[in-house]
């Protein structure tokens, strides 16, 4: 099935790349941290034959450009002009990080057709200790120094709770590299998620889009509990378990294209 590549200017003059296949009702994909648009072409291509799906590269990351400053309004409105820009509606698809851009994006009022979250990140339960409050700045630091390892491993550890001799065992394979390739955007998925990833359930019940709120059965105890407690604040909002799964869900997207075509159609 033919992709096309394509870009589009931001409300701020940003240059946001994507990649657009199949046809259809257009879907948007977000990816989450150490993302890009080509971490969730696996599912752009599994849903391809029944949408048009869209694929991007967040600002900083692939081919879009990073803009003078970064807030999380400026990536709301990359997620809007998007959306204008393949017809002004369209159902949107996040991961981890992703899906709170795209849960802010939907609370903000940006139009969506409809809104499918898997695993915001959010810390509702004493299953795991929230994030320090001061994580954005020793992130920010250590990019600031050009220590590109110690960001990615700091926010692995205590941003993404990844216990820390498992990420001593990623720094030594080569694939390493491409955490600390995209480690520059960290600080934007700090932003994102807010000090101690607490959830915005004042805001998030301003959400109108139907919602489909997804976790993993395989997935770590907090990372349910987020979901489960997303879906309750969201008013148009179920859960689903995709059984077998955890976080990663991304390495094996068909597993999410029976819950997202049944929910997208």
């Amino acid at each position: 099935m033919a992709t096309s590549f394509e870009t589009v200017t931001s409300a701020d003059g940003t240059p946001i790349a994507f990649e657009r296949t199949g046809a259809g009702t257009p879907v948007i994909l977000v990816g989450g941290a150490f993302n890009d648009r080509t971490t969730v072409a696996g599912l752009a291509a599994t849903l391809a034959t029944d949408f048009t799906v869209i694929a991007y590269d967040r600002r900083g990351r692939g081919d879009s450009g990073a803009g003078a400053v970064y807030s999380v309004e400026r990536e709301v409105e990359d997620l809007a002009t998007l959306i204008d820009h393949v017809g002004g509606a369209a159902a949107v698809f996040g991961h981890s990080s992703g899906a709170v851009l795209a849960l802010e994006a939907a609370a903000r009022g940006v139009a969506m057709t409809s809104l499918a979250v898997y695993e915001p990140p959010y810390v509702v339960d004493d299953n795991r200790p929230k994030p320090a409050a001061d994580i954005f700045d020793r992130v920010r630091a250590l990019i600031a120094d050009g220590n590109l390892d110690d960001a990615a491993e700091l926010f692995l550890v205590e941003a993404a709770a990844t216990p820390a001799e498992v990420v001593k065992g990623m720094r030594d394979d080569p694939f390493w590299a491409w955490f600390t390739g995209l480690a520059h955007t960290l600080p934007y998925d700090l932003a994102l998620c807010g000090p101690g990833n607490v959830l915005p359930a004042a805001r998030f019940a301003k959400i109108t889009a139907p919602t489909l709120v997804m976790d993993g059965g395989e997935s770590d105890t907090w990372m349910r509990a987020a979901a489960r407690a997303v879906a309750e604040v969201v008013p148009v909002a179920r859960h689903v378990t995709v059984e077998g799964q955890d976080h990663g869900v991304l390495h094996q997207p068909d597993a999410l294209r029976g819950p997202l075509t049944e929910f997208l159609r």
